[in-house]
């Protein structure tokens, strides 16, 4: 039994800490690759960006090196602008300039009558053969590089061409050309000289920049998305970057291609010829042309997936020793438990004497385990005043049991006494009513004749009787508050008993009927928001009897002028509002009003009864008595009962 506890303990423990560790150990194994695979993308973008940013400035300076000797020999120009001037300058510019692959100066019409309407002189560098012509039969007023700067005013590059014939000179060769207007001192535009440059050069120079992958090229594109530099040359200004392009197959493609043509700068993930690139762009300045580097994805990620092997085997080789190590530390670790299952093992068969010892480890199992020992000493000491207070509670409960049963037996005599009392004064006091009744009956009838009684006689007589009655009723309606404070089942005949339907107006209307015959010189005014049709569920009887007692109240201790009950209704309620002119309660008399026997004045009439007993008939109907202390003119009291 206690091996297959410490297998079980042994196996719940291995599992619980390899399903903490695992999980911890594979999320961060696997944060790491991502978090890798993030990076390496972020150093492939640097690096591409880098190179192609270090290729741009290659690119400008090989554009700066055609554009510095064009615009100081254009000056030059300016202040010589003969045809010999022409022709000279021309050919220096291409002499001195390697990178120049020719040079054309056209002056605008008319300015050399004597050759014609139009005048140009053409340079240009046949692989280091240096032709210069006169060309008075080629019509150039509508060439690119002569309208653009002439139109414009100012210097710029335009648009290259391939493939084509000008005057005298044929080339098939692929230039680009920057064109600088030539002024005369008045400002106005006299020329234009032109330098071509040859992209066979140019695609050389950006093609020996350094590469950050094996297959990775760049694109040099034009204006319209054509393609000036390609490693395809089949698609070299034949072809644009929107070419064959399926809006729904190749979207990726189009949106870099829109980005490039609105010289923007970025990197952008695509799919060229089915292999998924990644492209950094920049466009070039000075011009409207945009250079890209393109990256094959496989090789950008490298690095990646080689790591993923590695995470891999650190997966493998993690989980194995995860689990080794888990079992070595659980063994040690449940060692001491194991003496102490043996050990408490004897306990429970009965051996009770066998004592556990204490432990000298200071981790959490040596603490169980002394643990164990001092609750067993304690256990052993506990017990015998265990047995011991046991015994003195018996006793005490026994002894407690026999008080009850003398409170009960006395509560009882106590409630049959004053019931037998009330039963013995209701009789009397029944006679000395009915008497008085009779006396103020007699009275009436001799105040009929004059001669019988005198007018001082006839008073008298009249208050002695309304005294008598006054006091009769007085000690009636006592003698009932002491008949229904005795009885200890009132709130649970209430609750049993709530099945009168009665119409809220008419029991208002007779409490105040009710008051105004014990006390006929007051005023009750009576309002109502209810209509007479309105009913409720209740114990007739009871809802009288508070509703009196509260109106006997608001006439005994008021001026008896401004007594008012109002009837109104909220959602789940109907309440009864008995409010008074006067005197009212003290300062906190909230806090006692409800206690039995408790009177505002000693020296008042009364018993104190008349309130606890209107909020226990309140609550047993299920509903409540509340005391409105933010009345400040005499006493409000509302008594609610549900619906």
């Amino acid at each position: 039994m206690m091996s297959k506890i410490s297998c079980s303990l042994s196996r719940k423990l291995s599992i619980n800490i390899i399903l903490l560790a695992v999980p911890i150990f594979v999320l961060s194994l696997g944060i790491f690759y991502l978090q890798s695979r993030y990076l390496i993308r972020q150093e492939a973008i640097e690096r591409s960006n880098s190179i192609l940013r270090t290729v741009i400035q290659r690119v400008s300076n090989y554009m700066g090196s055609i554009e510095a000797p064009t615009n100081a020999n254009a000056r030059l120009l300016e202040q010589h602008f003969t045809p010999d001037s022409l022709e000279s300058i021309s050919r220096r510019i291409v002499m001195l300039n390697p990178r120049i692959l020719s040079c054309t100066v056209s002056i605008v019409p008319d300015m050399f009558p004597q050759y014609g309407r139009q005048f140009s002189v053409y340079t240009v560098n046949d692989d280091g053969k240096i032709s210069t012509v006169r060309e008075t039969d080629f019509n150039y007023f509508d060439k690119p590089w002569y309208k653009v700067p002439v139109n414009m005013g100012k210097a710029g590059w335009v648009e290259p061409f391939e493939g084509h014939t000008e005057g005298t000179i044929d080339h098939n060769e692929a230039v680009a050309t920057y064109c600088q207007p030539l002024r005369s001192e008045t400002g106005q535009i006299i020329g234009v000289i032109a330098t071509d440059f040859s992209f066979r050069h140019l695609a050389k120079t950006i093609n020996d920049a350094e590469r950050p992958y094996p297959h990775a090229y760049f694109v040099l594109t034009g204006e319209n998305g054509r393609f000036f530099i390609h490693p395809d040359t089949t698609q070299l200004f034949r072809k644009t970057i929107f070419t064959d392009a399926d809006p729904q197959l190749n979207a990726d493609r189009i949106a870099l291609g829109h980005e490039m043509v609105e010289d923007k700068q970025g990197t952008m993930h695509i799919v060229i010829n089915d292999t998924r690139c990644h492209v950094c762009y920049q466009p070039v300045p000075g011009t409207k042309w945009s250079l890209a580097l393109v990256c094959p994805d496989k090789e950008v990620l490298t690095d990646y997936r080689q790591l993923g092997y590695v995470i891999i085997a650190l997966i493998i080789l993690g989980l194995l020793g995860i689990l080794w190590l888990c079992q070595r530390v659980v063994r040690q670790t449940i060692s001491p438990i194991n003496k102490l299952l043996n050990t408490t093992r004897h306990i429970t068969h009965g051996n009770y004497d066998l004592a556990i010892p204490f432990s000298h480890q200071k981790d959490d199992i040596g603490l169980l385990q002394n643990s164990f020992a001092v609750m067993q000493q304690k256990l052993r000491d506990h017990m015998g005043s265990i047995r011991e207070t046991a015994d003195a509670l018996r006793k005490h409960n026994e002894q407690r049991a026999r008080d009850m049963e003398l409170a009960e037996e006395t509560v009882k005599k106590k409630t049959l006494f004053i019931q037998n009392l009330s039963h013995q004064i209701r009789t009397p006091l029944n006679i000395i009513l009915g008497f008085a009744n009779v006396l103020q009956e007699s009275i009436a009838s001799r105040s009929k004749n004059a001669a019988a009684l005198s007018p001082v006689e006839a008073e008298n007589l009249s208050d002695m009787t309304s005294i008598m009655k006054y006091n009769a009723d007085h000690l009636k309606r006592m003698v009932l508050m002491l008949f229904d404070s005795s009885s200890t089942t009132g709130a649970d005949e209430l609750m049993s008993n709530r099945h009168d339907e009665v119409s809220c107006n008419d029991v208002a209307r007779e409490s105040i009927e009710y008051t105004l015959g014990h006390f006929q010189r007051i005023k009750v005014n009576f309002e109502t928001e209810l209509s007479d049709a309105t009913r409720i569920l209740t114990n007739r009887i009871y809802l009288l009897r508070t509703i009196r007692e509260l109106l006997y109240n608001a006439a005994k201790f008021s001026d008896g002028e401004h007594i008012t009950l109002h009837v109104s209704q909220n959602d789940t309620s109907v309440c009864f509002t008995v409010q008074d002119v006067g005197p009212g309660l003290p300062d906190n008399a909230d806090e006692l009003i409800y206690k039995p026997f408790v009177k505002s004045d000693d020296l008042s009439d009364g018993l104190g009864l008349g309130l606890p007993l209107c909020k226990r008939h309140a609550l047993s109907l299920g509903g409540d008595l509340i005391y409105d202390d933010s009345y400040h003119d005499g006493c409000r009291f509302i008594v609610e009962m549900p619906k």
